[in-house]
């Protein structure tokens, strides 16, 4: 896919690898960007910059993202590129003392965020794309949603959760001519990884979010299912599958690792 040319919806777009999302399809000669964020002031700096138009927007609820898409479409013509990009940490606990001992408020909202929103993105736009005979997802998810998360069990669920929509999202409309590319990057410096303590997500090296933006631009000019910033993550799928109970392992090994330092 090429996105000169086209009407692209950026989620989460006010900052971070969101923001670099948006600057990346400005220069790539977008007819027009629409940043989506809770942070109207911010999504309204980076509008102006890419010379795009700015809305206020709680992925996680389903009328934000209908009236995203209504009044997009309406003013701007058809959504060619929606890109699921906004994102929450889950809540971060390196100790992992009960991996099922949070409140139900994170995992609400996490599953909200990470899952819902790309439910009701789909909900409101395959009609309309099937209709012109195409269009494209890109869902920014993470490496979590292949691998895991240590220390952050509502994350890593729902992350996995997304995966598997956009599979069931590809594979239901690859007939449709809609196409679907998920983003699964390791660390990234943005404000959520600043958030939270320093742990095995930053193993590989963090990346800018322009780094990320422009391996986007390649995964969806080839129209790559899985666009991965980190090459290595690949590596670790394959060791993954090849033997369950040793990754499982070494991923307890990096629990009892995170454990002691946090723990001192």
């Amino acid at each position: 896919m090429q996105v000169a040319g086209k009407v692209v919806v950026v989620t989460g777009g006010a900052n971070g690898i969101g923001r670099a999302l948006c600057e990346a399809f400005h220069r790539a000669g977008a007819a027009r960007v629409v940043v989506a964020d809770l942070d109207l002031t911010n999504a309204q700096a980076v509008a102006a910059s890419v010379d795009g138009a700015a809305y206020k927007c709680d992925v996680g609820q389903e009328q934000d993202i209908r009236h995203l898409i209504e009044d997009t479409e309406q003013k701007y013509g058809p959504i060619a590129l929606f890109c699921s990009n906004a994102g929450i940490g889950g809540g971060f606990d390196p100790m992992s003392v009960n991996a099922g001992g949070s409140s139900d408020d994170p995992w609400a909202r996490s599953w909200a965020i990470h899952v819902m929103a790309h439910v009701y993105a789909a909900r409101h736009l395959i009609p309309r794309m099937k209709a012109r005979g195409g269009g494209y997802f890109l869902n920014t998810i993470s490496a979590a949603g292949l691998l895991s998360q240590v220390g952050s069990p509502a994350y890593s669920t729902t992350k996995h959760a997304a995966v598997g929509f956009a599979e069931n999202l590809a594979i239901s409309h690859k007939a449709d001519g809609i196409k679907v590319s998920i983003l699964c990057p390791q660390g990234v410096d943005t404000n959520m990884l600043r958030s939270i303590p320093k742990g095995p997500q930053s193993g590989d090296g963090d990346l800018t979010p322009e780094q990320v933006a422009e391996d986007v631009l390649k995964g969806l000019e080839q129209e790559t299912f899985v666009i991965l910033p980190h090459p290595q993550v690949l590596g670790y799928m394959r060791k993954k599958t090849e033997n369950y109970d040793r990754w499982i392992a070494g991923m307890a090994k990096i629990q009892a690792k995170m454990r002691e330092a946090y723990g001192k």
